[in-house]
C-alpha cells in the first residue's frame, strides 16, 4: 500500500542559466510505464572490483519505491541494475564515464546533495548520471510525463547514493 508523503522541492542548478523551458522540463520529468507484464531490460555494466563493491552496497540501500512506483528490477538480474515501475525508471551503477561529462555546455543539476548531468534522449526520455562520485550511477526516465515530477526520482535515490557512493572522481 502506498501513502502520499510531502516531499520538499529538489534544488536544481546549472552551470549556465536555464531557459524557462529547461526548468519546466526538469520539473515535469516523470516515470511512465510500458506493459505491466513485461520486465524492462538493462545492459549490465562491468566495472572493476572497487566500483562493483560500491554498486553492490548501493543496491542494498536503494528504496523499495521511487516516485510511488514499486521496485521491479530489469532483466538480466544484477546487483548493478535496478528498476521501478513499468515502463521503468532504470538505474545502472558502474557505467563507464559518459562522453557528456566532457561537454562544457552540459546541463547539470544538484538534487539533495548529489550532482547529476542531464541528457535529453529520443522520445523525450531523460538520462541523469552522477558527477563527482567514485562510481558513475545512471538513472534513465521514460519520456512520457506523469503527474509526479521525474526530479522526485532523484530525490528518492539521493540518500542511498550519498550513503554508499563516496564523493570523488570515478576511474
Amino acid at each position: 500500500m502506498s501513502s502520499y508523503r510531502h516531499r520538499p522541492r529538489p534544488r536544481a542548478r546549472r552551470a549556465r542559466p536555464l531557459a524557462p523551458a529547461g526548468v519546466a522540463g526538469l520539473v515535469l520529468l516523470a516515470a511512465a510505464c510500458s506493459s505491466a507484464d513485461d520486465r524492462a531490460e538493462a545492459a549490465v555494466p562491468s566495472p572493476g572490483k572497487e566500483v562493483t563493491g560500491l554498486c553492490r552496497g548501493l543496491d542494498k540501500a536503494l528504496p523499495e519505491t521511487v516516485v510511488d512506483e514499486d521496485r521491479s528490477d530489469p532483466e538480466p538480474e544484477s546487483e548493478l541494475t535496478a528498476g521501478w515501475g513499468s515502463p521503468a525508471i532504470i538505474l545502472r551503477c558502474g557505467i563507464p564515464r559518459p562522453p557528456v561529462m566532457s561537454d562544457p555546455d552540459a546541463v547539470t543539476v544538484e538534487v539533495d546533495g548529489v550532482g547529476w548531468v542531464l541528457e535529453e534522449l529520443e522520445d523525450g526520455a531523460h538520462r541523469f548520471t552522477t558527477s563527482l562520485r567514485r562510481a558513475y550511477v545512471e538513472v534513465s526516465l521514460p519520456g512520457e510525463v506523469a503527474a509526479v515530477s521525474g526530479s522526485f526520482a532523484l530525490v528518492d535515490l539521493a540518500p542511498a547514493i550519498k550513503r554508499t557512493i563516496p564523493q570523488g572522481v570515478a576511474d
